[in-house]
């Protein structure tokens, strides 16, 4: 259904508006769409609501230089063959993003990355979560191993 406006008439108590009735009906069935279709009254934040950045493993390809691209997944996977630069793109202030990586070569982060704790450790699998306090300019990261 279209926005329903109320015709209020050229001036006021004119006789060419809607009827108070007419009136009254428009705002109802304004107000079913909203709370129907638009979510007001279904407004809880649900995994199927999700985007796909929020929901999806991407397994990266290794190389010399690898981007993660903030904006296709939450989780990202990556085995590395050789001495490995990592970058970023599309990073927005707020995002937080889980970086698997192993592989027992030289991992080069990027300078915008403050690291927290941690370091890398390529005999075993590292957790890098990172979160973005000012979009491409400034993260951080705790670098993480599975305890044994």
């Amino acid at each position: 259904m279209a926005k329903q406006t109320i015709n209020i008439g050229t001036s006021a108590n004119d006789g060419t508006g809607d009827t108070l009735r007419d009136g009254a009906d428009k705002i109802n069935d304004n107000f079913t769409e909203l709370y129907d279709g638009a979510g007001v009254a279904d407004d809880s934040i649900t995994y199927s609501k999700l985007a796909e950045e929020f929901t999806t493993i991407d397994p990266l390809t290794a190389g010399a230089t690898v981007d993660i691209d903030f904006s296709n997944a939450q989780v990202y996977t990556l085995t590395i063959t050789e001495a490995t630069t990592i970058t970023f793109s599309s990073v927005s202030t707020g995002m937080v993003k889980d970086i698997i990586v192993t592989g027992d070569f030289a991992l080069t982060l990027p300078t915008s990355l403050k690291e927290i704790s941690g370091t890398y450790d390529g005999t075993v699998s590292n957790l890098i979560q990172v979160v973005s306090t000012n979009g491409a300019t400034e993260q951080w990261a705790t670098i993480s191993q599975e305890a044994v």
